[in-house]
């Protein structure tokens, strides 16, 4: 099995959820640790409280995974005199590292956003607020006759050549290509100091913007030529958009107090709060992890009959009502709990398939600290 270390960790949850994609208030990332480090148990919970950390320290963890940052805001003091403190002096001493996904996780396709969704029983759904639109460019290179099909499939594999739902798009013409060796060079066609002319191919693909870099790698990797002569343009095409929240439809009207029944059973809560007519008929639905307090405007404009979320405040309820929105709160905790299970069958999957030996365990002790009687 490969040695797994905490940088090669960071680089697989980069995969599901690029830092790139986080708010700017967020803080993301390897915010506790030494990338170097060897990792051989890793526990993922979404908040890391006091007792959390307790938890990791006395399973032996190296390497915790969180969806809230440990650390929010910069801080000037590391010291007992804080829970905070106590907190990070903890997680230093044992040497566990910890890794945030937040935002960039909710707003991930394929991330939190979406597995909410999918676990309430929506199959498509569409953005409800944009955040990110995917810059895409185009890439050009010259191949010489015969290797065209090795460079492009190789491209294609780090991530170039998908237009929509369609892969490994591209387009070649023939031509000659000329070019004279200078002295120091060690040419693939041809002799220092004479002109060559060579039947190429000038072969073209797309690729978004943050594999662009994984694409060109690939590129030169493949090409025989000493020295690749490329382009890249940006176009003025979209690729994906992403955001926060999602919209999904019915199949059919249903009551808001039914469904409201339907989203506690689904989501195992101990309770749910709503607000509308109970018996008020709803087909197109807002979803939003965490809380939801800012979408309500979104969710109106997206076409919702209701919003399902956290954290509401009584005075954004009363707007909502106003604006004909009707809300189910399902809690923070209850909306982002499933991150935990996602994120750790994620990991597993994906380091045994490198051929990491690495155990992922679930935190026990982080549940909803809310009580209800």
């Amino acid at each position: 099995m490969a040695y797994l270390k905490c940088g090669t960790v960071a680089s697989i949850m980069e995969n599901i959820a690029p830092k790139r994609l986080a708010e700017n208030w967020d803080n993301v990332g390897l915010i506790i640790g030494d990338s170097s480090s060897s990792i051989k148990k890793i526990m993922v919970c979404l908040d890391l409280p006091a007792w959390v950390v307790d938890e990791a320290i006395d399973a032996n963890v190296d390497m915790i995974i969180t969806h809230h940052p440990i650390i929010f805001n910069p801080i000037k003091k590391i010291s007992n005199d804080t829970a905070l403190g106590k907190k990070i002096m903890k997680l230093i001493k044992n040497n566990i590292s910890v890794y945030t996904s937040h935002t960039n996780f909710d707003i991930a396709q394929g991330g939190l956003n979406d597995i909410f969704a999918r676990q309430l029983g929506f199959v498509k759904t569409n953005i409800m607020k944009t955040m990110i639109e995917e810059k895409l460019y185009k890439i050009i290179t010259y191949v010489p006759e015969g290797f065209e099909d090795k460079v492009l499939e190789q491209m294609c594999k780090a991530g170039a050549g998908f237009i929509g739902n369609y892969s490994d798009c591209s387009f070649r013409v023939k031509g000659i290509g000329a070019f004279k060796p200078q002295q120091g060079t060690n040419p693939y066609i041809g002799e220092v100091g004479k002109l060559e002319k060579v039947n190429e191919y000038r072969v073209e693909t797309v690729v978004p913007e943050d594999l662009l870099n994984s694409v060109i790698k690939a590129m030169h990797k493949a090409h025989p030529y000493e020295e690749v002569a490329f382009d890249i343009f940006e176009l003025k095409n979209k690729g994906k958009s992403m955001g926060l929240g999602r919209i999904g439809h019915l199949e059919n009207k249903v009551t808001l107090v039914s469904y409201a029944k339907f989203v506690k059973t689904t989501l195992e809560l101990d309770k749910v709060t709503f607000s509308g007519p109970p018996e008020a008929e709803i087909k197109t639905v807002a979803l939003l992890n965490g809380s939801g307090n800012s979408f309500i405007s979104a969710a109106k404009f997206s076409g919702a009959d209701v919003l399902i979320t956290g954290d509401l405040q009584y005075h954004q309820i009363i707007d909502a009502l106003e604006e004909g929105i009707y809300v189910i709160d399902a809690g923070h905790f209850g909306t982002e709990k499933i991150m935990i299970k996602a994120i750790s069958d994620y990991l597993r999957t994906t380091l045994e398939t490198l051929g990491y030996n690495a155990e992922i365990i679930e935190s026990k002790s982080n549940i909803d600290v809310t009580m209800h009687i």
